[in-house]
């Protein structure tokens, strides 16, 4: 029970955060997340709502990272493993521990995509300051893959442009 009322103060310091970030022109520019092991960073400008890890209806004959469809405030909203889609494996079965962290970020509605992404974690609000060191996205990473990042402690921090992963024919495509 200790576990979920942490995991529910954290939700709500970082919607909090979020919410400032927006409204005073704090430098937060990231959502950090973690998804399959590997660290990545969403655009505030491009993410929605956080949602904690809802229940979702599979659609059969898709692919396998597209999970099915959600209700989310009452839309009908696309549910995308974003570990499996970035690595092109299946989706992992997780452990209770990791489902309990487990949340779905929404893509921002400007981006007139209804998709929430699978997320195993949420770390926080991130600004470029708290890097160290930053590398153009690699010759051969998907087209939706901007900067990486490298933070005091040496952890790699791999940008999304979710503009830009939500208009990859790959992404758009769910039929299997």
């Amino acid at each position: 029970m200790g576990n979920r009322d942490a995991l529910r103060e954290l939700q709500a310091r970082l919607a909090d955060r979020l919410q400032a970030a927006r409204s005073e022109g704090i430098q937060a520019s990231w959502l950090a997340v973690q998804a399959g092991g590997v660290n990545y960073l969403l655009p505030l400008a491009q993410s929605g709502e956080i949602f904690p890890m809802a229940g979702w209806q599979p659609v059969p004959y898709t692919r396998p990272w597209f999970l099915g469809v959600a209700n989310l405030r009452g839309g009908l909203w696309g549910v995308v493993d974003l570990a499996s889609f970035v690595s092109g494996q299946p989706p992992q079965q997780r452990a209770d521990h990791v489902r309990l962290q487990s949340r779905l970020v929404s893509l921002n509605t400007i981006l007139d995509v209804n998709c929430a992404l699978l997320v195993e974690r949420l770390t926080g609000l991130r600004g470029l300051d708290g890097f160290v060191q930053s590398q153009p996205a690699a010759p051969d990473a998907p087209a939706y893959f901007a900067s990486r990042y490298t933070d005091a402690q040496g952890e790699t921090w791999q940008e999304i442009n979710l503009q830009a992963l939500s208009q990859q024919p790959q992404f758009i495509s769910i039929s299997a």
